[in-house]
């Protein structure tokens, strides 16, 4: 109360009621424009980027399938006059020279070149003469001519093949020569020719607005979409186009095709122009929002000072009462807590009360069986029942260990941990769950274990993991007609994964999210801690037990992975 009314009391000290508005303002207008010149540019800048980049793998997606399609386009001209060169058909027609050889060539050749959409193929002697064509029936036939000028034609001379790109001296038209020499062991007996034009792949390739040409390894167009490039050098890269160079495979060409990055730039003005609308709206949304919080907060003073000697009154009256409430409540809350600590104490302490005096209990009629076992034992070393005293000798060691690790849970102390023998802890399950495998007359069939195998543990804490999923599997399958369990295991690097999986009717799809919850369970007599501790044994061991997700018509499997010791 004091305080409030030295509040009010307290005159605020004269300043300019006017300077700091208009400084605020200002400020305020700056940051506006920097935003709206800023935002935009960036966002420019930024789209344009990422449409750059949109358009690069497009384009070099595009020009891929172009380069591509010429060289298959080549490789299968390169296979024509290969295989023509070794055709005895051929080398008869060069060596006999007699016309009929030559005319059952010509048809064969002309066969050949509407399955291979070539443009025209031909047999030339030694001395560039044409004695065969698949045009050979045709007014612009090239039988008769005479064509050693030709780089194609000298070049299949040195070498067995020879290419040259040049315009038909019959035909007019540009294309490929590819030429293979045809030799009969070492004797130069002709050249065979196959041409290639390449009209339908321009064509195919001015449908797209990217324009393409190859060039050799000079520099000059060959092919192209703009029929006035060819035989020139290759032409300048256009204004706001963006360039993709390709090698064809084979040869020295190379397809070059020109992406327009129109739409990149259209793209990133769009983004600008809509991020500076956005940033003009936010700005005057704000200015808007500025300007009301300004009238909210004069007019909010004014009902506080027209308020003030109402409410002083009231929190007079309030103020003890809410403080009272207040310690009440805090008060409430504590106890509660306390009382909860004090239930789970009790809880905790009773447990660790249970578990010493079980492990306590345990242990003298433990030894006195170990003892009397022992005694038997001695007195039949070999027999059958000795061998039966011994397996009861290593039970009696297990429920030790195992008091043990009970008295070690009451003193808070954990086991040791180390190598452990993977084929003595799955033989020892097995033991210990034989009672009930041979009530159900249940198979299990096992892996093949490495005798030297070992994962890091504990041998009884390992055992009871197992113990407990074949437990598990054991009662799943108490309705089943043909019941059977299997044991797998898996080497995966550093790890070990041992799998329990049986035929019963598996796991439901709900059953999962409660799978390895303390007392979640869906037996009538089950407590469901087992899945809960053997998961944390497996953890604390460096390792992890999980369940496959269920599948119709199908039996559970569950997965313990393990560490494998050095």
């Amino acid at each position: 109360m004091c305080r409030v009314q030295q509040i009010n009391d307290i005159a605020p000290p004269a300043r300019d009621s006017q300077a700091v508005p208009r400084v605020a303002g200002w400020l305020l207008a700056v940051a506006a424009l920097a935003l709206l010149v800023v935002v935009p540019l960036a966002t420019y800048w930024g789209v344009r980027a990422g449409a750059l980049e949109g358009l690069r793998n497009e384009g070099l997606a595009a020009a891929q399938s172009r380069a591509l399609t010429l060289e298959s386009m080549l490789d299968r001209q390169r296979a024509v006059v290969a295989i023509l060169a070794d055709d005895d058909r051929v080398k008869v027609a060069l060596r006999a020279g007699t016309q009929q050889s030559r005319d059952e060539v010509s048809a064969k050749l002309e066969r050949l070149r509407s399955e291979t959409q070539s443009a025209v193929i031909y047999l030339m002697r030694g001395d560039g003469y044409t004695i065969a064509a698949s045009n050979w029936d045709q007014p612009d036939s090239f039988v008769g001519h005479d064509y050693s000028f030709r780089e194609y034609f000298r070049g299949a001379l040195v070498q067995p093949t020879a290419m040259e790109f040049a315009l038909g001296t019959v035909s007019g038209k540009p294309g490929l020569y590819l030429s293979h020499d045809v030799r009969d062991g070492d004797d130069l007996l002709g050249v065979v020719v196959v041409k290639v034009e390449f009209e339908a792949l321009e064509a195919a390739w001015s449908r797209s607005p990217h324009a393409t040409h190859v060039t050799e390894a000079d520099g000059r167009v060959i092919i192209t979409t703009q029929g006035q490039n060819r035989f020139k050098p290759r032409p300048p890269v256009a204004e706001g186009s963006l360039p993709i160079v390709l090698p064809v495979r084979g040869t020295s060409w190379h397809v070059t095709m020109q992406v327009p990055m129109r739409d990149a730039s259209q793209t990133a003005a769009y983004a600008a122009g809509a991020a500076g609308l956005a940033m003009a709206l936010l700005i005057a949304l704000a200015e808007q929002a500025r300007r009301s919080r300004g009238r909210a907060v004069r007019k909010a003073a004014a009902d506080r000072a027209y308020r003030a000697e109402l409410e002083q009154a009231v929190a007079e009256r309030t103020r003890d009462l809410s403080e009272e409430i207040r310690e009440r409540q805090a008060a409430q809350l504590r106890l509660s807590q306390m009382q909860a600590d004090l239930v789970q104490a009790n809880k905790l302490a009773t447990m660790g009360q249970i578990t010493a005096g079980v492990a306590h209990e345990i242990n003298q009629p433990l030894a006195t069986i170990r003892l009397l076992a022992e005694n038997g034992q001695a007195m039949d070393p070999g027999g059958p029942a000795g061998d039966n005293l011994a397996r009861i000798t290593r039970m009696t060691d297990r429920i030790g260990q195992i008091t043990d690790q009970l008295r070690g849970f009451a003193r808070k102390a954990t086991g040791q941990v180390g190598a452990v023998a993977l084929r003595d802890v799955i033989e020892t399950s097995l033991m210990l769950t034989a009672s009930r495998r041979k009530a159900s007359d249940i198979p299990v069939r096992l892996p093949d274990i490495p005798p030297g195998l070992a994962v890091v543990g504990e041998q009884v804490r390992v055992e009871q993991i197992l113990v407990n999923l074949l437990t598990n599997a054991f009662e799943a399958q108490e309705d089943v007609a043909d019941p059977w369990i299997r044991i797998g295991l898996e080497h995966r690097g550093d790890r070990v994964v041992l799998t329990v999986t049986d035929n019963g009717p598996g796991l439901q799809p709900g059953q999962m999210a409660q799978l390895f919850a303390p007392f979640a369970t869906g037996k009538a007599q089950g407590l469901g801690l087992g899945l809960v501790i053997s998961r944390d044994i497996a953890r604390d061991f460096g390792g992890e037990l999980s369940a496959d997700d269920p599948v119709s018509g199908q039996g559970a499997t569950f997965r313990l992975t393990l560490r494998k010791a050095a």
